[in-house]
């Protein structure tokens, strides 16, 4: 049987004051990033539309996304796709697949460049029919100026 030694190497245990940190194996020695120099420009600040209750839809990263409730099991991406390029140019789509069953898991996230494309949407399919089940269609990030109405509370 062979001996595993658990102490810490010497070169681990110290950390030089310049901030660089060595590692071994595939690691690399490097210097904590510089937060203000990561966020330059636009980092963090999104375009939101409000209601006057203060709480309305927030732009992704690359555009508006909405979340579609109440997808039937054995939808495919084609069938969601076909449905919501009426409204416009999708650029994204994500349905998410149970791993054990194969079917879809009941909701997916469609992407619009264009706030108007979004809204459109909304209008025209919530609430619809979507192969034989009715779907619920909105916005998947919500800007509540600090409130939080959707949030569930701990039980």
């Amino acid at each position: 049987m062979e001996e595993v030694d658990f102490e810490p190497d010497e070169e681990m245990a110290e950390v030089p004051a310049s901030g660089s940190v060595k590692t071994k194996g595939r690691g690399h020695t490097g210097t904590a990033m510089d937060t203000e120099d990561r966020y330059d420009g636009r980092g963090g600040i999104f375009e939101s539309v409000e209601t006057a209750d203060g709480v309305g839809p927030a732009e992704s990263v690359e555009g508006w996304i909405l979340f579609i409730r109440g997808v039937h099991e054995e939808a495919q991406e084609d069938d969601i796709l076909d449905k919501f390029l009426e409204c416009g140019e999708v650029r994204n789509i994500h349905v998410n697949l149970d791993r054990r069953t194969g079917f879809v898991k009941g909701y997916a996230l469609v992407e619009y460049e264009s706030f108007e494309e979004a809204t459109s949407a909304i209008e025209t399919f919530n609430g619809q029919e979507l192969l034989g089940q009715t779907i619920s269609v909105d916005w998947a990030f919500l800007s509540d100026s600090g409130k939080h109405p959707r949030r569930r509370r701990n039980r």
